[in-house]
């Protein structure tokens, strides 16, 4: 008998086995077969240096190890890409934050939100040449500054002016369009341009304008609290698929600490990505991103990827100083911290 009941216990013990192995089995069939999720990405401008992250998170399989399906295409500007996200063509973008601002300011605008801020500072810039008498910003006094249609920067401008007793009306801002800032500026036919520091400054070396007759002047330096480029959602996809946006957002960071190790490799993947793209020149681009922009003593303390509310704050008090809101916002009604690690995982050195 007891002969009988061992045999039995067996049997039962045998079965358990099996059915766990086959639930096993069939559960990691179903992991291994889930479906990748779809995102298209909208950059709001022409591939460049600062896209790098992206391009190595692509080039390494990080958004494929999230289970996510990434396209990238390109907008003709921030307002572009917004009208995008909103309209749900594209499920994520990397916009302006100040457009967003201004943007959500709208009676009919569309709930977007940021999910992450990949410029900690904002590259707005004043590049000027120094054997036109312009060291600080102050010495833009009485000077011509060539601003293309659309650029943002402007709408600092007043602030950024009245902070460092700079007369405004004393600038003198000549129109043009953004194809010839840079020869305008290296034929001395204005004092100083206004862009972004990674990009008109680089490119005027590259034409031959010596780096001791440029000097950089750097928004952030002289008190601007603007944050920069960030990620920014659709509602509808934030809504209904979260663990996507997680995803993207950590696979975005491992793209991040890849480039801060290799900039070398970042810079040639964003040239394959540009038409004729020289990687020395990207990588120039990169090396001032990543130290102006990226990672800033903010970002070292509190981690990547998130904002301080009350600088916001104070970012779109400056910003009010040249657009009157019709309901003044704060940073929880522009940006959504919810889909960020916690702040131990975001850290970089």
């Amino acid at each position: 008998m007891s002969g009988l009941k061992s045999t039995a216990l067996h049997g039962l013990l045998a079965l358990s086995i099996l059915l766990a192995t086959l639930i096993a089995r069939d559960a990691g069939a179903a992991e291994t077969t889930a479906p990748s999720v779809a995102i298209n990405f909208t950059f709001d401008r022409p591939p460049d240096a600062s896209m790098a992250p992206f391009f190595l998170a692509a080039k390494d399989g990080r958004f494929g190890a999230e289970r996510l399906n990434v396209s990238f295409n390109s907008a003709g500007g921030s307002p572009e890409a917004l009208a995008r996200l909103a309209k749900g063509d594209s499920e994520l973008a990397l916009v302006d934050i100040n457009e967003l601002i201004r943007f959500r300011d709208k009676d009919d605008a569309a709930p977007v939100k940021a999910v992450f801020m990949l410029f900690n500072r904002a590259p707005y810039a004043i590049i000027a040449r120094g054997s036109r008498g312009i060291h600080l910003l102050p010495d833009l006094d009485g000077k011509t500054v060539g601003v293309a249609d659309g650029d943002l920067s402007m709408r600092l401008w007043p602030a950024l002016a009245q902070q460092n007793g700079v007369k405004a009306t004393r600038v003198k801002f000549h129109k043009i369009s953004a194809a010839v800032r840079e020869p305008i500026l290296s034929a001395g036919q204005v004092d100083a341009v206004a862009g972004f520091s990674y990009l008109s400054a680089v490119n005027l070396r590259d034409r031959g304008v010596p780096g001791a007759d440029l000097v950089v002047l750097r928004y952030a330096d002289y008190g601007c609290e603007a944050y920069g480029f960030a990620v920014v959602v659709n509602p509808g996809f934030a809504a209904t698929k979260p663990d996507a946006v997680k995803g993207f957002v950590r696979a975005l960071m491992a793209g991040i600490t890849a480039t801060v190790r290799e900039p070398g490799r970042a810079a040639e993947e964003a040239a394959s990505r540009i038409d004729d793209g020289d990687r020395n020149l990207e990588l120039e681009r990169l090396r001032t991103i990543l130290a102006d922009n990226i990672l800033t003593d903010e970002v070292r303390r509190n981690g990547l990827g998130g904002v301080d509310p009350a600088r916001f704050d104070r970012s779109i008090g400056q910003i009010a100083q040249d657009f009157k809101f019709r309901k003044r916002l704060t940073a929880g009604d522009v940006f959504d911290d919810r889909f960020l690690p916690p702040v131990a995982g975001r850290l970089i050195n």
